[in-house]
């Protein structure tokens, strides 16, 4: 059995095989791996490839044991820090069991250059998304995860060429891109850049009658925008919200969309792990390092 395991923005979420659950990050702060026995006898266990955080401390999908500072550059950053996925990455690293980190897609990346205008692109369980989105879609395919936060990548011939972040163009429900008004709140010293991101999100800055239509708008405009690229890529939505948006996301594009649901990225990531540790050199264009 191999287990994929999902550092999400609220939950962190676990797949192998059919069996798969989840836990609040919060919650997640007592994890210990006998939990995993929830999906299968921890015995059973052959491979773990796990996400954690921003990722861009590797550029590969790398060992565990070769990883320093958990595959991040800071703790610092985007996103809220809870400790539930400190404890999840640590306690699978002192289980025996083998395990692989995944790297997020930053400016070591190699993606299209032009991405790089951009320090981050999209973070390591997109990577899982993508590469389970590929199986079921096919090598050319623009992925559009909708929950928290909105982020969107292109796969072209099964080699990742690009992504864009959340906080750099489509709002999620609790994240987005800073505008003119956060940036004067901190400059104003009214709350953190990072304080202004999380506060960025639809539920922060529009009515609900309008919330799932803008996300469906900007998470359009995303894979639009992809389509220059690629104009031979299937579509799809994964994430929480993917069944909420796809009609809308479909009418605006003119386009079939497949949707997966919230354990797309965990099932891609046991996937990835599967398929590492049965010798695959590279998966969607990033190397191994075991």
């Amino acid at each position: 059995m191999f287990i994929g395991i999902d550092h999400g923005t609220t939950a962190m979420r676990f797949s192998g095989g059919t069996g798969q659950f989840k836990i609040s990050r919060e919650d997640a702060r007592a994890f210990t791996t006998a939990a995993l026995s929830l999906i299968c006898p921890v015995q059973e266990i052959r491979g773990i490839a796990l996400s954690y955080s921003m990722g861009d401390g590797i550029t590969a999908i790398t060992n565990i044991h070769k990883v320093k500072n958990r595959g991040v550059r800071s703790q610092d950053g985007a996103g809220k820090h809870i400790g539930g996925g400190t404890r999840v990455f640590d306690e699978v690293a002192q289980s025996g069991i083998p395990a692989i980190v995944i790297p997020g897609l930053h400016r070591g990346s190699p993606t299209d250059p032009r991405f790089k205008a951009y320090s981050h692109q999209a973070s390591p369980e997109k990577i899982g998304i993508a590469y389970e989105v590929c199986a079921g879609l096919g090598e050319d395919v623009i992925v559009s995860d909708v929950s928290s936060n909105t982020v969107t990548l292109l796969v072209t011939a099964g080699k990742l060429v690009g992504a864009f972040d959340a906080c750099c163009f489509a709002p999620g429900t609790r994240h987005g891109a800073l505008d003119v008004d956060a940036i004067r709140r901190v400059d104003a010293g009214e709350c953190t850049a990072n304080e202004a991101f999380q506060h960025a999100g639809v539920h922060f800055t529009l009515p609900e009658p309008e919330q799932l239509r803008t996300i469906a708008l900007f998470s359009a405009m995303e894979c639009a925008a992809l389509l220059l690229l690629n104009d031979r890529a299937r579509l799809a939505l994964a994430g929480t919200l993917a069944p909420l948006i796809a009609p809308e996301v479909a009418a605006l594009l003119h386009r079939e969309v497949t949707t997966y649901d919230e354990w797309c990225a965990s099932r891609g990531l046991a996937r990835i792990a599967h398929d590492v540790f049965f010798g695959t050199p590279e998966i969607l264009g990033l190397k191994t390092d075991l």
